[in-house]
């Protein structure tokens, strides 16, 4: 079997399969995710050809594929992840760390770790 170049548009199944969005109980590509997203993302505008099919080109792939990152590991919204592609060029996604929901949570955590602590040394001190 032939395999395509890299610079090649790509369909819905190839994306859905490069971003594994696999149904773990079927096995089926979720191509619907996918779909969904070029709803709600106005930077994603696949290519549409003959028969109505959908092409990706290299750049949605690489936006896909932040969203992607940002939705289900950083624990974006769909409004945070807009929000974020806006304003881009302000961020690299090595600097998210600190503004995911996950990590304000940790965030969170340690600070009143710290303050309960300092509550419990006090209270031995009076």
């Amino acid at each position: 079997m032939k395999q395509k170049l890299d610079s090649a548009y790509k369909t819905i199944g190839e994306v859905a399969k490069d971003l594994n969005l696999v149904n773990l109980k079927s096995g089926k590509l979720n191509t619907h995710t996918i779909r969904y997203w070029e709803k709600e993302f106005k930077q994603i505008r696949p290519k549409i050809f003959a028969g109505n099919r959908r092409y990706y080109d290299q750049d949605t792939i690489k936006t896909l594929k932040k969203i992607k990152f940002l939705l289900k590991e950083k624990g974006f919204t769909i409004n945070g992840v807009k929000k974020f592609l806006l304003n881009e060029s302000s961020f690299k996604l090595d600097e998210i760390n600190n503004k995911s929901i996950k990590s304000t949570n940790n965030n969170l955590k340690l600070k009143v770790e710290k303050i309960s602590n300092l509550i419990k040394e006090i209270k031995k001190l009076s």
